[in-house]
Parts: C-alpha cells; sequence; structure tokens
C-alpha cells in the first residue's frame, strides 16, 4: 500500500474514532458529561444479579414501572388496578434479584427475578418444517410470560449521565431497598411511623391490612369466614386460652374490628379507625435522603435552569394499600417468603 493511503486509512480511522467518542459524550454541559462505555460495563458488572428487597408493589404482566425524577408511574389508583387485575409479581418487603439491566439512549432499564418475559434457551428457537410450510419448533417451551418477573426504567431527559454506582442506588432508592439486611427491615421503611412502631410491637390497628397483620402477628393459626348482613367478612384468630386471644376482623384487606379476649374475662373492642393508610408515605432513602451534592443533571444539553421547580429531587409518589394475596396455611415460596419469618422476637 502506498505510505499516501497509508495516511489517508489512518486519518479516516481517527476521524471514525472521534466521531464516537463525540457521539458517546454527545453535547453534555460542561460540568457533566454522557455516561461512557466503560462506565457502562462497570455499573452493569456491579449490580447484576445483586439482591435488593423491593420498596414499590411491582404488577404482574409486560408492563413494568418508570422513574422520573423521583416519581414512580404508573401510581395511585392506575398502579392499584393493574395489580388488582394482575396480581403483585412482588410486593414491599419481598427479596428479588436484579438479572439484567440495559443502558440506552435515554433510560437505564433494570429487570428483576428474570424480568417479565421467560428467556429462551437456544434450542428452543429451533424450528423444523417438514411437507408443509408451516415450522414447528423442535422444542416445546411454555408461555412467554414470567410471572415473578418485571422491570424498572429509570428515565433521564436526553441522555443517560455519568454516574457512580452510589448514584445510581440513590436514584433506584423508591423502588429498590439495597441497604437492608432482612424482610422486616425493608418492609418497616414503607409504612407509616404509627404502623412501624405497632408492627415492632407486635400490636394491630384498626385500618392495617393483610400484610401488616402478618408482618406484626405472624399468619393466623385459625380463621374464620361469616357474613354480617350483607357485608362478608373474615376473622384471623389469634391465641388460645389461658392467654389473651385476639379476633382481628378483615373487610376485604382492611382491619375493621380488633377484638381481645383478656384472660380474666374482660372484652376489649376497637372499632374506630386507627391508621389511615391512604395518608402519604415516603420510603426511606427518597425524601429523607439528600440528593447527592454532585447528583446528574437530568436537564437536556443546554437547556435553562428552571428556578421555580425546586433543585431536590421529588419523592416517590405514595402508592395505595395493596391487595394481598389469600393467606394460605403453608409458607410461600421464591422472593420474599414467609414475612413473619423476619418477624422481631419478644
Amino acid at each position: 500500500m502506498k505510505p499516501r493511503c497509508l495516511s489517508a486509512l489512518v486519518l479516516l480511522l481517527l476521524n471514525l474514532v472521534a466521531l464516537l467518542e463525540a457521539s458517546d459524550q454527545k453535547s453534555a454541559p460542561a460540568n457533566q458529561t454522557a455516561m461512557s462505555k466503560r462506565t457502562r460495563m462497570e455499573l452493569i458488572g456491579a449490580f447484576n444479579s445483586e439482591l435488593v428487597y423491593i420498596r414499590s408493589p411491582f404488577p404482574m404482566g409486560k408492563k413494568g414501572l418508570t422513574l422520573k425524577d423521583g416519581k414512580i408511574s404508573p401510581g395511585g389508583e392506575e398502579l392499584q388496578r393493574l395489580i388488582a387485575m394482575w396480581g403483585p409479581a412482588v410486593k414491599p418487603g419481598d427479596r428479588a434479584m436484579i438479572t439484567a439491566i440495559l443502558i440506552k439512549d435515554n433510560r437505564i432499564h433494570v429487570e428483576i427475578n428474570g424480568g417479565p418475559v421467560k428467556k429462551k434457551k437456544w434450542y428452543q428457537r429451533i424450528q423444523v418444517s417438514g411437507g408443509s410450510d408451516r415450522a414447528v419448533p423442535l422444542t416445546p417451551s411454555d408461555s412467554d410470560a414470567n410471572p415473578r418477573g418485571s422491570y424498572v426504567d429509570l428515565v433521564f431527559d436526553g441522555y443517560v449521565p455519568d454516574l457512580t454506582a452510589q448514584q445510581l442506588k440513590d436514584l433506584l432508592g423508591p423502588v429498590f431497598d439495597f441497604n437492608s439486611q432482612s424482610p422486616l427491615e425493608a418492609y418497616l421503611e414503607t409504612v407509616p411511623p404509627k404502623v412501624k412502631e405497632a408492627i415492632k410491637n407486635h400490636q394491630v390497628l384498626v385500618g392495617m391490612n393483610r400484610d401488616m397483620v402478618i408482618y406484626a402477628k405472624g399468619r393466623p393459626p385459625s380463621k374464620t369466614r361469616e357474613k354480617d348482613g350483607e357485608v362478608e367478612y373474615e376473622e384471623w384468630i389469634y391465641g388460645q386460652p389461658p392467654q389473651d386471644v385476639d379476633f382481628i376482623r378483615f373487610v376485604g384487606d382492611e382491619v375493621v374490628r380488633v377484638e381481645t379476649m383478656k384472660v380474666g374475662g374482660e372484652k376489649v373492642v376497637r372499632t374506630e379507625k386507627e391508621v389511615n393508610l391512604e395518608e402519604p408515605t415516603v420510603a426511606k432513602g427518597a425524601q429523607d435522603q439528600p440528593r447527592p451534592a454532585n447528583a446528574p443533571s437530568l436537564r437536556r444539553p443546554g437547556e435553562p435552569v428552571d428556578t421555580s421547580v425546586p433543585s431536590k429531587v421529588p419523592s416517590s409518589t405514595p402508592q395505595p394499600p395493596l391487595t394481598a394475596p389469600p393467606v394460605s396455611p403453608t409458607p410461600p415460596s421464591g422472593p420474599g417468603a414467609d414475612p413473619s419469618s423476619g418477624q422481631i422476637p419478644h
């Protein structure tokens, strides 16, 4: 090859490398750069197979959660409707594993427990055809749906900024708890302070839901179903004489009556609502934890600062109480198994 052609080829390669680096950095602000390929590989390696506890319920199905500026969507009634329709993939306090992380364009896609779609083996993609034109899979596969897997998309404006592992954990704080050591500890950070104190003391308050009662008292030794007029209710019974006996009455998912039969024969009944789960509750790390001083900007390159909006990352959208599935006498399996196993001893 002639020297002139070789020089032209070298210049072409140098220009190509420069263009690739420029596209990787885009036109970010002077104090902020887009995520480099090296950082992407480091984050993927650091977070893949990481065990976390869940702070927000994830619905089953192929629709996961979106997290932007600290706000979770879908939220409120829409999230409650999806969970009521399809069931929860994971609930607050459950343990889950990050099984995939994809960084692309303006978002970080994080899958838990295998994601919402089952990944096929290489041999499940092989198809054979006979005399007809129709191809048949060599190995039949089950449904593509993965009922225990889901995902969250962490969305930015314009591009994904350069992040450290701790910054990414802080941004994922509204949905994932990276610090708790037990399901109970993780779950307590998702409930109001009054409920948290009651669970620690193994007390049941009128207004709690089934999950809260299980965390406070464990699974009920016995249950009954009755009807008061047109209202059907379920009663969970804890204790046997000569101890105090508690009768916890549920209408739907809410405790509406707590009756305690004392050893001495005294009966104590509480029916007035003691806790309102519709009050906003913010998980630890969303509001209590300050935004890091070097937190990445979520503004588009060149976008002016809007002084009318507070600089603090908003807290996660308050979630409505979760309708728990019917309680079975045998402990569940899988991530976040029997929550009563993390119960605080007397």
